[in-house]
């Protein structure tokens, strides 16, 4: 799937026109093609797989959790094209020694982020990936966001944190474990 930077640009000139803009005012002109490169950028992850990152798999023998925290993200409300960003935390307790490197945690919020999104699909999706890839014990993953749009529109209340998590395996069923998982991510 490739971007058509063309389109974006006709459509950006087009909403300008419809707000009472002038896009060919000297501080506009080049705009559509701003937003058309900005948008590829954004968007970039609606052309990656998120469980291509998961298809390096090393062994060692660890058998406890592993937990990446505050992974900075960016995303795009898919209901107003509006920004959220904020902070993910991804936990998996390895299974049969396959352990996937650190970087690859992140890189997987990325790819998902970078699409025009909802905060749940990306905790959900994110969790799901490691799971069927992985196979580990059980995987946690808490996304904490702003969300520009409750931030600049309709009720207009920056500040406020969405928390949404995703729980899979062992996590699920051991509230021992979900509690220890849950204290590391707060500290």
């Amino acid at each position: 799937m490739s971007v058509d930077l063309e389109k974006i640009q006709q459509a950006v000139r087009m909403i300008l026109e419809a707000v009472g803009e002038n896009p060919d005012r000297e501080g506009l002109l080049d705009t559509p093609k701003r937003v058309a490169k900005m948008y590829a950028e954004v968007f970039e992850g609606m052309r990656i797989d998120e469980e291509e990152y998961f298809s390096t798999i090393f062994s060692e023998e660890h058998e406890e959790m592993v937990l990446v925290k505050d992974i900075p993200f960016f995303s795009m409300c898919e209901h107003h094209l509006v920004p959220f960003f904020g902070k993910a935390h991804v936990a998996y307790i390895p299974q049969g020694g396959r352990v996937v490197g650190l970087s690859k945690l992140a890189r997987a919020v990325e790819a998902v982020a970078r699409r025009p999104q909802l905060q749940e699909r990306i905790t959900a999706t994110v969790a799901d990936a490691i799971m069927k890839k992985l196979e580990p014990h059980g995987v946690v993953v808490v996304i904490e966001a702003e969300h520009m749009c409750m931030a600049m529109r309709g009720v207009k209340k920056p500040g406020a944190v969405t928390v949404t998590s995703a729980v899979r395996g062992i996590f699920a069923n051991d509230s021992a474990a979900r509690a220890e998982v849950f204290s590391l991510i707060k500290d």
